[in-house]
C-alpha cells in the first residue's frame, strides 16, 4: 500500500513540474517575441509624434491611451498637444499619428489654431510644393458627434486632405468616431491596433504600399497590451454590460456603409434601417440604464426612482421641491418621454452617453403607453421598497399612487412629438407635471399646454458663456435660447428659470443673467449649485466647480438686489443647495410668501377647461420653508438623518 502512494506522489510530481515548465517557457517565448521586435527598431530612426487635438478632452484621453499602447509594443512616440510644435519642423517627420476633435461649426479647437493656419497657408502656397512631406507617413482618428451633420469629423477629414497634398503618405483611411454612437472607445481601440499592426510591419521589413497605403499583406500581426504579462489570463471577455455613468463611449460595434453609401448626420441612410426608423435606445444603452436603476419604457423613454422618494418613504426629508412648492417627494415620479438632448453640457450627469439631435428622428411610441408604463414600473419599485428599514406604511401605501412627474430625468422632454398627448393624460390622472427644457425649441414652448410648473434652464447669461457651457447642436443657439425666453413670458400658469452654478464657468455672470430677467419675466428662479457627478472624458468639471451653500445664497442675495425689489429671496434647501427667488408682486401677500401649489385646486382649473393664472393656485408656504428659517428647509415632521461620514484627514488618530 506505501509503494502505491510512493508511486502516486511521484507522478504528481513529476506531472507539476512538467506544467510549471510549459507555463514558464511559454511566457519566456513571449517575452523573447516582444524583445526581438524592440531589438530590430532602428535606433537612429527619429521618434514619431502623437498628436492630440482636442477641446474637452476627450482626444487627449484616447491619445493618453494610444500613446501607453505604443510604448506597450516597442514604438517610441512622443505625446504632442499642437500649441507646443513647430509646424515648419513638419517635413522632419516620419510618421504622425493624429487625434482630432471637431469643434464649433466644423472648426478645429484652439489648441490646434496656429498648426491650421500653417496648414492651410502651406497647401495655398505655390511655392511649397505637393513634395513637402513626401517622407512623413501619417494616419488620422477623428472624434466627432454625428449630430453635426455635415461638420461630421470635419477637421479630421481636412487634416487627411492637407497632408496628402502637400505629399503625406496615409498609411491608413481617416477613422471617423462618433461619440454619439456610444462606442467611441471600442471604434478607437480596433483602429490602435491596427496602427500597430502598420507599425510592426514598418519595423521588421520596411512594409510596403499598396494603392497609397501602407498594408500587411492580410496577416493579423500580435499586438501587445497590458495584460500580456498574464498568460493566465482569459482572453474571451464576454460582452459585459458597460456602466454608462463611468465611462463614456463603449457600446457594439458600429458598421459603416460602403464607399458609396451616403451619410446623413453622420450615420448611414439617416438612421433608417431596412425602411424602418431606428430606436433611440440601443441594447447596449438600455442594459446599462438598467444597470443603474432605470427602467427603460419602450424605445425612448425612462423611468427611475429618485433618491428623496425613498428618503420621503422613510420619513427622511423630501426634496427642495417639497420645500418650495409643497410636492410629497414619496409620491412623485421621476420620468421622461424623451431620453435625447440638443445639448451636451459639461454638467451633465449623463457623460453625454445619451443620444443627441436637432429633431425627433427616431421611432416613436404612442403617449399613453408610455404614461401606463412609467407608473407600473414606477409603482413597482415603491414596493420593492416594503420591508427596508425605516419605511413607514402609510408613506408606502400612499406612493403607490403618484401625485407629481417631474419630466425631468434626462433629456429633452418636449423633443417628443406627443408632449402635450402625454402631459395631458398625466393630468386627467390627477398627476401635476413639472416640465423642464433646455430652451432650444421656442416653437415647441408656444405650443404647450398648460404645465403645473414650467422650467427653462437657463446656464449662463452671455452668449459665449452658454456655449461653452451647454455646448450646443444649434449653430444658432442663442438666438433659439432668447426666443424660449420669450414664449416663457407668454405662459399663463407658473414658469421658473433654473441656474445651476458652476464655480469658474458662470458664477460670475451676475449683472448678464439678470439683463435676462425681462426677457421672460418668470414667476421664480431656482439657483443651485451643480452636482458633481464624477469623472468624465468629456467634462472638465472637478469639486473646485461645486459652490458652497453660502456661495450660492450670496450669489441669489446679490441678484435679488439687482431686481430693485421685483423678486426677493423667498426659500432656501440647504440639503439640496439651491434657493428661491420669487415675484414679489404675484406671491408675497401681506408678508407672507405663497410659493406652495394647491395641486387639487390645479387640477380642476385644468378640467375646467377655462383659462386661469399662476395666481389661481397657489398656496401658503410653510414658515420652515422660508428663507432664513432655522430649519433652513428642512420639514420638521420629518426625522433628520445624517450619515456618518470618515474621511482619513479628518479622523483623529489612536481612536481618539
Amino acid at each position: 500500500m506505501s509503494l502505491s502512494l510512493s508511486s502516486y506522489s511521484t507522478r504528481l510530481a513529476i506531472l507539476t513540474l512538467l506544467s510549471a515548465t510549459t507555463v514558464y517557457f511559454f511566457y519566456k517565448s513571449r517575452r523573447h517575441h516582444l524583445t526581438k521586435r524592440l531589438k530590430s527598431l532602428n535606433p537612429k530612426t527619429p521618434k514619431g509624434k502623437l498628436f492630440f487635438i482636442s477641446q474637452t478632452s476627450t482626444s487627449k484621453t484616447l491619445a493618453q491611451n494610444l500613446h501607453t499602447l505604443l510604448n506597450l509594443n516597442g514604438f517610441d512616440f512622443d505625446l504632442v498637444d499642437p500649441k507646443d510644435y513647430e509646424p515648419e519642423d513638419l517635413h522632419k517627420e516620419t510618421f504622425v499619428l493624429i487625434i482630432a476633435s471637431t469643434w464649433d461649426n466644423g472648426k478645429s479647437p484652439k489648441n490646434a489654431g496656429f498648426f491650421v493656419d500653417w496648414l492651410n497657408e502651406s497647401v495655398d502656397d505655390f511655392r511649397v510644393g505637393s513634395l513637402l512631406l513626401s517622407k512623413c507617413k501619417f494616419a488620422i482618428f477623428g472624434v466627432g458627434s454625428g449630430s453635426y451633420g455635415e461638420t461630421f469629423n470635419l477637421v479630421a477629414r481636412d487634416f487627411s486632405r492637407k497632408l496628402r497634398k502637400l505629399g503625406g503618405v496615409e498609411v491608413l483611411g481617416v477613422c471617423e468616431g462618433d461619440v454619439d454612437e456610444g462606442n467611441l472607445d471600442e471604434v478607437f481601440g480596433k483602429w490602435s491596433k491596427r496602427v500597430v499592426g502598420v507599425l510592426s510591419n514598418l519595423g521588421e521589413n520596411g512594409g510596403y504600399i499598396e494603392n497609397g497605403v501602407v498594408g500587411d499583406d492580410g496577416s493579423e500581426d500580435e499586438v501587445f497590451s497590458d495584460e500580456d504579462d498574464d498568460e493566465l489570463e482569459e482572453n474571451d471577455e464576454g460582452p459585459g454590460i458597460v456602466d454608462l455613468e463611468d465611462i463614456a463611449g463603449k457600446g457594439p460595434s458600429r458598421k459603416k456603409g460602403g464607399v458609396g453609401d451616403k451619410l446623413v448626420n453622420g450615420k448611414s441612410n439617416g438612421g433608417v434601417v431596412n425602411g424602418e426608423k431606428k430606436a433611440m435606445v440601443t441594447p447596449v444603452i438600455r442594459a446599462s440604464l438598467e444597470k443603474q436603476g432605470y427602467k427603460i419604457i419602450g424605445s425612448h423613454s425612462g423611468v427611475k426612482l429618485c433618491r428623496w422618494t425613498k428618503s420621503q418613504l422613510r420619513g427622511r426629508g423630501g426634496c427642495y421641491k417639497h420645500s418650495f412648492y409643497g410636492i410629497e417627494s414619496h409620491r412623485c415620479m421621476e420620468a421622461t418621454p424623451s431620453l435625447a438632448c440638443a445639448n451636451k453640457c459639461v454638467f451633465c450627469w449623463r457623460h453625454h452617453t445619451n443620444p443627441v439631435g436637432k429633431s425627433w428622428t427616431w421611432k416613436m411610441d404612442d403617449p399613453i403607453e408610455i404614461v401606463n408604463t412609467a407608473i407600473d414600473l414606477h409603482t413597482k419599485m415603491i414596493k420593492q421598497m416594503k420591508g427596508v428599514p425605516g419605511v413607514k406604511a402609510e408613506r408606502l401605501s400612499e406612493g403607490l399612487s403618484p401625485r407629481h412627474c417631474a419630466l425631468s430625468l434626462v433629456g429633452e422632454p418636449i423633443m417628443y412629438p406627443e408632449i402635450n398627448s402625454l402631459v395631458d393624460e398625466l393630468h386627467k390622472r390627477q398627476i401635476s407635471t413639472f416640465l423642464v427644457t433646455n430652451a432650444q425649441f421656442p416653437d415647441k414652448i408656444k405650443l404647450l399646454k398648460a404645465i403645473t410648473q414650467l422650467y427653462v434652464s437657463v446656464d449662463a447669461g452671455t452668449k459665449d458663456s452658454l456655449k461653452a457651457i451647454d455646448r450646443p447642436l444649434f449653430g444658432d443657439f442663442w438666438e433659439r435660447f432668447l426666443d424660449s425666453l420669450k414664449a416663457l413670458k407668454e405662459k399663463e400658469q407658473r414658469t421658473v428659470y433654473r441656474l445651476t452654478l458652476v464655480k469658474g464657468w458662470n458664477a460670475e455672470d451676475l449683472d448678464a443673467y439678470y439683463s435676462l430677467f425681462s426677457i421672460g419675466k418668470p414667476d421664480f428662479i431656482e439657483i443651485k449649485g451643480v452636482t458633481y457627478c464624477g469623472s468624465s472624458a468629456t467634462s472638465k468639471l472637478t469639486m473646485e466647480n461645486v459652490p458652497w451653500h453660502s456661495d450660492v445664497k450670496e450669489f441669489s442675495e446679490a441678484l435679488a438686489k439687482k431686481s430693485n425689489g421685483e423678486y426677493e429671496v423667498a426659500c432656501e434647501h440647504v440639503h439640496s443647495c439651491c434657493v428661491l427667488l420669487a415675484n414679489v408682486d404675484k406671491f408675497k401677500i401681506d408678508g407672507q410668501w405663497y410659493t406652495w401649489i394647491d395641486y387639487e385646486k390645479f387640477h380642476d382649473l385644468v378640467a375646467s377647461g377655462r383659462p386661469f393664472t399662476s395666481k389661481d393656485y397657489m398656496a401658503l408656504t410653510p414658515s420652515w420653508a422660508v428663507y432664513g428659517a432655522d430649519e433652513g428647509g428642512f420639514d420638521p415632521e420629518q426625522l433628520r438623518y445624517k450619515k456618518e461620514r470618515r474621511h482619513g484627514s479628518s479622523r483623529k488618530e489612536n481612536g481618539s
